[in-house]
Parts: C-alpha cells; sequence; structure tokens
C-alpha cells in the first residue's frame, strides 16, 4: 500500500492509544540523573558543562529578576534538543514536527514573561507598543501594529521551529526515495544521490540543534523585555 510522504507526521498510536506521552517522556530516560559522588562520568560531566554554559550565555544579558527562570529554559533546551535529535533516527516520530504541540509550549511562556512585565513594570510594558517620539497622527496606527505583532510572537515561534522541521524532514524523504528508485537504473546518479542524503541528514542534525536554541533565545528575549 501507497503511503503519503506526510504519513511520517502523523501521531502514531498502539491499539488506539495514542503515543505522544511515551516520546515525551523517553527523552528524558537518555540523561542520568546526578550521582553523589565527588567525581561523576564524562557524559554527566559534559551534561553538566553544556547546562552550565548554555545558561551563563542566555541568562547574562537579564537582571537578576529573569535569573528565575534558567531552571524552566534549560529544561525547555534539553527537551527540545532531545525531541529533534532522537527525531532524526529511522522509524522514529518527531513531536516537535506538531505544530500543535509547539504553540502548547511557545504560548504559556510567552503569556507568562507578558504577565511578568505588566505585573513587574505596567508603564514600560505598555511604552513597548508606542515607539518614543511618534507623530500624534501615527499613534493609533503604530499601538494596532505593535499590538499585532505582541500576539504573532508565539505564532512565530511554534511555526518556525514546525516548518523547518517538517522541511528537513519531507526533504530527506524525498531524496532517499529517489535513491532508493535510482538504483537499478543509474547506480552513480544513486550513489551521488546518497552523498547528497549525506550531506543533508549532517544539516539536519545541525538544524535540529540551532532550531531548539533559537526558541529558547527568543523567549528569552521576550523576558528580558519584560523583566
Amino acid at each position: 500500500m501507497m503511503t503519503s510522504f506526510f504519513d511520517q507526521f502523523m501521531s502514531p498510536t498502539y491499539l488506539g492509544i495514542p503515543l505522544m506521552a511515551l516520546a515525551f517522556v523517553l527523552p528524558w530516560l537518555l540523561f542520568p540523573s546526578p550521582a553523589p559522588r565527588w567525581i561523576n562520568n564524562r557524559f554527566l560531566t559534559l551534561q553538566g558543562w553544556f547546562i552550565n554554559r548554555f545558561t551563563s550565555q542566555l541568562l547574562s544579558p537579564m537582571n537578576v529578576g529573569g535569573h528565575t527562570w534558567a531552571l524552566i529554559l534549560a529544561s525547555l533546551m534539553t527537551f527540545l534538543l532531545s525531541l529533534n535529535m532522537l527525531g532524526l533516527l529511522p522509524y522514529t516520530f518527531t513531536p516537535t514536527t506538531q505544530l500543535s504541540l509547539n504553540m502548547g509550549l511557545a504560548v504559556p511562556l510567552w503569556l507568562a514573561t507578558v504577565i511578568i512585565g505588566l505585573r513587574n513594570q505596567p508603564t514600560a510594558a505598555l511604552g513597548h507598543l508606542l515607539p518614543e517620539g511618534t507623530p500624534v497622527p501615527l499613534i493609533p496606527v503604530l499601538i494596532i501594529i505593535e499590538t499585532i505583532s505582541l500576539f504573532i510572537r508565539p505564532l512565530a515561534l511554534g511555526v518556525r521551529l514546525t516548518a523547518n522541521l517538517t522541511a528537513g524532514h519531507l526533504l530527506m524523504q524525498l531524496i532517499a526515495t529517489a535513491a532508493f528508485v535510482l538504483v537499478p537504473m543509474m547506480p552513480t546518479v544513486a550513489l551521488l544521490t546518497s552523498i547528497v542524503l549525506l550531506l543533508l541528514t549532517i544539516l539536519e542534525v545541525a538544524v535540529a540543534m540551532i532550531q531548539a536554541y533559537v526558541f529558547v533565545l527568543l523567549l528569552s528575549l521576550y523576558l528580558q523585555e519584560n523583566v
């Protein structure tokens, strides 16, 4: 039976039971918990070094009020990075290709940054809607434009992550299908196509890491505006 290229993005089920929750839990099992020892293994040391470097780089421009988000941002980065990387393995499902999941992460966190800004510094938070020195006739128009751009932020977060990962997976499947079909007819062209597929796979590994970082980075910039 012929299947569509988009079937890989369908939520997996087993006996009618959705396995999305299992896809959320499994990445956390790959990360070891800290042990009560003076010297840890290399993987745990590398994991701690990565989280420390990422957190310090992300929170260095913020004041002390934004440092309370360190655990949330580091956990979100680890979670997205794990899901994106595991989704590149054969016969696996990538939950971050689902727009509903990405919007479910983007909207509450974005809304939390907005609420923090309105609670801590309402004047400055509302002042972002009107740039300084705006001519009086343009004030209503700019307020509407800035309000729309404010509410588009979570949509941009979710759509950017979904579109980049979906496009990469589709392109990899198209090239892999072409290489498989060309093997009996034109082996040389199939070999070249396989090399292109290998290079694209390396690129997708980089995209998976970059998109997870960009998602958290933009969220930290929204937080920086409101703390």
